[in-house]
């Protein structure tokens, strides 16, 4: 299935230098909070719903196109409050269908993540509870090495540049479980 409705959006990312976008979508009176990571290839669709602990990612390719598929399905129709019809099945592509028809088409600097809202959906990281970036550490400087996990989360909250910067010149990320202690996310140097 293609999303022509992320052509637009993706452009208006690119020109603006946002890697990655959040943004609501409301499907059948419930609110999904979407993010749009073009800063990984293939480039990741990730639906959350806050109040059912449900997530999903959705891969997409080269022209948009995606495959129709929603991860713990029988899940996805409780939560919509779908009964079953033999003589009328739900099927995903109801939902994309629709999701692609309100996908923004202008980015608004404003709606980029912090990490700690990339957290709340990505949690299965080293130190879940600390979400809030702090400060980068240089490894080499105190002569260790920054370790896999670390490595990992910076991808998974931060940015896959930052990923391979980090792997690159041995630095950390630096995370906090207080709110108070969080600052601007930029790249390191």
């Amino acid at each position: 299935m293609k999303l022509n409705g992320l052509k637009e959006l993706y452009q208006c990312m690119k020109q603006q230098k946002i890697e990655r976008y959040k943004f609501d979508f409301i499907y059948q009176s419930v609110q999904f909070d979407v993010l749009y990571f073009i800063d990984e290839i293939p480039n990741i669709l990730a639906f959350g719903i806050k109040q059912h602990n449900y997530y999903f990612e959705i891969p997409v390719g080269k022209d948009f196109e995606i495959t129709a598929y929603l991860n713990e399905y029988h899940k996805f129709c409780k939560i919509m409050g779908f009964e079953y019809n033999p003589d009328s099945h739900y099927k995903p592509a109801y939902f994309f269908e629709e999701f692609n028809k309100n996908i923004p088409k202008i980015a608004l600097p404003t709606n980029v993540p912090k990490p700690s809202q990339v957290a709340i959906y990505r949690d299965k990281v080293e130190e879940a509870a600390k979400i809030y970036f702090v400060k980068w550490r240089d490894n080499s400087k105190v002569g260790h090495k920054v370790s896999t996990e670390n490595l990992e989360k910076t991808r998974l909250l931060l940015s896959y540049k930052a990923y391979r910067m980090c792997k690159e010149k041995n630095i950390s990320s630096c995370w906090s479980a207080n709110p108070e202690d969080e600052n601007p996310f930029k790249h390191p140097n």
